[in-house]
């Protein structure tokens, strides 16, 4: 044990003995600092103590999956209080559109001149759904009075042109972090940002588990419990998010001229958590969207409310609807990443050829059996994860709360740093963070 600790703190001076490596990480500690600035500069005209009273009892709505995305702005009506969702939902979109619109489709298969014509879309539709949600916010602001309390001091266009304004700039700028981050930097800037906002959290919370051990609200053996049960958690996800079934390929051997192409022996890695955290997203959108409506409707929505009073942590309904969401939503976004007649047909065209299988429509049919096992696996893994929590608080008594879409985006983000960082000391000779085999991508 020991001397793994003291190994990974020799590669961690190893970073700094790299004058590339160095600057990379300097950067992105620089502009992540910069995007933490950003959480003390508050919306011009916002009452933040009403606002925070208010968001304290909205944990189990979409205010409290956006605050989880924008590191807790939303909660404290700062600039970035809109936080990178805009970005993710307009990416997310022309994913989708990608593989609806011809044209998307033709720009995507045209290499790095496709994909950034794509980027730039992407970008204007974020502006757009900035400007769209920066609207809403303004208005829904207004009308927000938790305990007699007016959140917004001054109501008017003013206020409401000065927040649209003011949170699409900030996201703008969030975006343009991200992307220095991934130009000059360690590379997955916008992954980066989200992986400061939740693990700003994290000493917080940290705090409060040490405060019940003092006061007697929890004893020393449940704390062993939970950290036993959060070492587990972690090994899990790391297990799975670097989990991958090889399908073996295999090239013919073609003679051209003289020389002879192709002959050896690969495999197609299909990881078995494709979807990444994508399906908790949308199902936890989803599940939470009658109890945002309840908040919108004042406490009065007739049946809204009964289907809203079902599905809320700690009701048996909430548990097994999140479950078939996650996995329905975990096969719909795989289908959309992978397409098994398109690996097929690029098989093909290449002269490769699984053994055993005829090439064409049967090597579609092998791929997608695969993929549709495999698949089976990492959305019920994803459930798993994600009601954990629910599950030990509500019907264990156990108070853990280290689960869920937070901790899927942490552990990929950090394990795809460590493999970039990993693949700059390798480069130069260096030792890599771990001592046999390497980290895998998540791609």
């Amino acid at each position: 044990m020991f001397d793994v600790i003291k190994r990974f703190f020799a590669n961690l001076r190893n970073i700094f003995k790299i004058p590339e490596l160095r600057r990379k990480v300097l950067i992105t500690v620089a502009l992540i600092l910069v995007y933490r600035i950003g959480r003390h500069i508050p919306v011009p005209g916002v009452n933040a103590d009403a606002l925070t009273s208010f968001f304290q009892a909205q944990k189990g709505t979409l205010f409290g999956l956006f605050d989880l995305f924008s590191g807790g702005n939303l909660t404290r009506a700062t600039v970035f209080a809109l936080g990178i969702m805009p970005y993710i939902s307009s990416s997310i979109i022309f994913q989708l559109l990608v593989t609806v619109i011809p044209y998307l489709e033709k720009l995507s298969k045209e290499g790095d001149a496709g994909r950034k014509k794509i980027t730039q879309y992407t970008r204007y539709g974020t502006v757009v759904l900035s400007v769209v949600q920066g609207s809403a916010i303004s208005f829904w602001l207004e009308g927000l009075s938790p305990e007699g309390i007016a959140v917004v001091t001054s109501p008017g266009w003013g206020f409401r042109l000065m927040t649209i304004l003011t949170l699409t700039a900030g996201t703008a700028f969030i975006m343009w972090l991200g992307e220095k981050i991934t130009e000059f930097g360690v590379g997955n800037g916008i992954s980066l940002i989200i992986f400061a906002g939740i693990v700003s959290a994290m000493p917080g919370g940290t705090i409060r588990t040490i405060n019940n051990l003092i006061h007697g609200e929890m004893d020393v053996v449940t704390l062993i419990i939970i950290l036993a049960v959060m070492v587990g958690v972690v090994m899990a996800v790391v297990y799975m998010q670097q989990a991958q079934r090889r399908i073996r390929v295999q090239y013919a051997k073609r003679i051209v001229g003289r020389k002879v192409y192709g002959g050896q022996s690969t495999h197609i890695p299909i990881r078995v958590n494709t979807a990444g955290v994508i399906p908790v997203i949308f199902a936890s959108s989803i599940i939470m969207f009658p109890q945002t409506i309840l908040t919108f409707a004042g406490g009065r929505g007739g049946i809204v409310e009964q289907v809203a009073g079902m599905l809320v942590p700690g009701q048996w309904l909430y548990v097994v609807v999140n479950v078939v969401l996650i996995v329905f939503f975990t096969y719909f976004y795989t289908a959309v990443v992978l397409n098994p007649q398109d690996m097929a047909e690029n098989m093909k065209k290449y002269g490769g050829f699984i053994p055993g299988i005829r090439p064409g429509k049967n090597t579609a049919q092998y791929i997608d059996r695969i993929i549709t096992r495999i698949t089976l696996v990492g959305g019920f893994f994803l459930a798993a994860i994600d009601t954990l929590p629910t599950v030990l608080i509500t019907f264990m008594k156990v108070p853990f709360y280290f689960g869920g879409t937070g901790l899927l985006i942490v552990v990929g983000v950090a394990l795809d740093t460590m493999r970039q960082v990993e693949s700059h000391l390798l480069m130069r000779h260096y030792d890599g963070f771990v001592k046999k085999g390497r980290i895998r991508g998540r791609v």
